[in-house]
């Protein structure tokens, strides 16, 4: 399941849209994690573009777009955020907070933001797209990209459309979501955090 947008929780429950939006919004909130433990071993990064057409815009235009910094680590965690450009200092600054300065591997494509993030410590590898390279040996980015695009998916299959001022709530929920795919409590645990979490009044969610 990709997730449930607030279109089906009112055609379920037989509730306005406006209380179907309010509804699913409180749930996102307990699946922030405030402080994600850093990222270790072989990590991929990468960024995309989220957002809608623009009416007489080629496909690569991208004013209108809203820009998501990923990294996830092989066989572990994921870490999504909302940046404001995709200068330098905002990736590296990025994957300094959130990967381990003993990580054994960051692999990224060749965006010249990414050059020097490699040490002693943590070798730093690219695969080349604009040369149609997508692997060498175990260096790709397929799995952060997968992460895009079953993002994507959900944005054009479930809510069709989102708010960039409410993006980093949907940018949480694939998080959790992601991060207890396997886990079969997901619902009691998601519950858990749901009931000790603290009330999100509707003015303050508008106002976010």
């Amino acid at each position: 399941q990709k997730g449930v947008s607030a279109n089906q929780i009112k055609r379920t429950i037989n509730v306005s849209y406006k209380t179907a939006w309010y509804l699913c919004h409180p749930i996102r909130a307990p699946m922030t994690e405030a402080d994600p433990p850093m990222l270790t071993g072989i990590v991929e990064v990468d960024e995309t573009y989220v957002g809608g057409k623009v009416r007489g815009k080629g496909h690569g235009y991208i004013k209108n777009k809203a820009i998501v910094v990923g990294a996830i680590q092989r066989h572990g965690g994921l870490v999504l955020q909302v940046v404001g450009d995709t200068r330098k200092p905002t990736l590296q600054g990025f994957i300094h907070e959130h990967v381990a300065g003993n990580a054994e591997a960051i692999y990224t494509d060749e965006h010249p933001s990414y050059r020097g993030i490699g040490d002693a410590n943590t070798r730093h590898e690219t695969v080349n797209h604009s040369a149609e390279e997508w692997a060498r040996g175990d260096v790709t980015t397929n799995d952060i990209e997968g992460v895009w695009s079953l993002f994507k998916r959900s944005v054009i299959g479930t809510y069709h459309q989102l708010s960039e001022k409410h993006l980093d709530a949907y940018l949480d929920e694939l998080e959790w979501r992601f991060k207890n795919r396997e886990n079969p409590y997901l619902f009691r645990d998601t519950l858990v955090k749901l009931i000790n979490s603290e009330n999100l009044p509707y003015q303050q969610l508008v106002k976010q």
